[in-house]
């Protein structure tokens, strides 16, 4: 695929994330500098569709991110949006007074439900538990009605979901988006996890997500929690 179309699609699912509206020509020719004309990149965006990486929601409206562009996205342009020293030092203050297991997982969750305004999962080593925080930025942040997003909840309810949302999780950063979810009641959503010692960190939320960011606050937090289980010698 052309350099430019990749472009293209990195300037959509931005933009879409930040505004959760489609995308037109006209706004990443203003926006994005690529340079380039809005028929030219009109002509792209019609090639980014005929490849499934993009749809058209509406007849006259502009596009959005399939579940595939997603995934070129995460796996081609998606970069790990390093922390500012501020978040750093902010997860260290918010950690730093934990000393049992299970407080590091409680204040784990919290703190990386409120950075990525997402449902955060932590799985402490050696235990098939796992604790769950933010189940309420799902409901600000999806779209879809009560009836749409009552089957998510529900299934964040049960442990075994949790464990599996998990089982993915390496020494890096794993994503899995929307229609690669095993359960049916998740494949609106997609999971961010990544390994934390001998056990897991991750978020859930809606595939219009912002990656980046999540994947940079998924990795801070879980080096974080492998560090103090290290150091602790557990």
């Amino acid at each position: 695929m052309h350099e430019r179309q990749l472009e293209i699609l990195r300037a959509i699912v931005d933009e879409y994330v930040a505004t959760q509206e489609p995308v037109g020509s006209k706004a990443i020719a203003e926006r994005h500098g690529l340079g380039v004309s809005p028929a030219t990149i009109r002509n792209d965006m019609a090639i980014l569709e005929d490849a499934g990486l993009i749809t058209q929601p509406h007849t006259s409206a502009g596009r959005i991110p399939t579940n595939g562009g997603y995934r070129l996205f995460v796996d081609r342009i998606a970069q790990i949006k390093p922390l500012s020293s501020g978040e750093r030092r902010a997860i260290e203050n918010f950690m730093s007074g934990a000393v049992a297991p299970d407080e590091i997982a409680q204040r784990a969750v919290r703190l990386l439900a409120q950075i990525t305004q997402q449902v955060a999962i932590v799985q402490l080593p050696d235990q098939e538990r796992v604790v769950l925080s933010g189940t309420a930025n799902l409901a600000r942040s999806h779209h879809e009605s009560a009836a749409e997003l009552f089957p998510i909840l529900e299934a964040l309810e049960e442990q075994v979901v949790l464990l599996k949302l998990l089982a993915g999780a390496g020494s890096s950063i794993n994503v899995t988006i929307g229609s690669e979810q095993v359960l049916a009641n998740l494949q609106s959503t997609s999971v961010v996890s990544m390994g934390a010692g001998l056990g897991a960190v991750g978020i859930l939320g809606p595939t219009r997500m912002d990656y980046s960011g999540s994947m940079g606050a998924v990795h801070a937090v879980a080096r974080y929690i492998s560090e103090f289980f290290d150091s602790e010698g557990r």
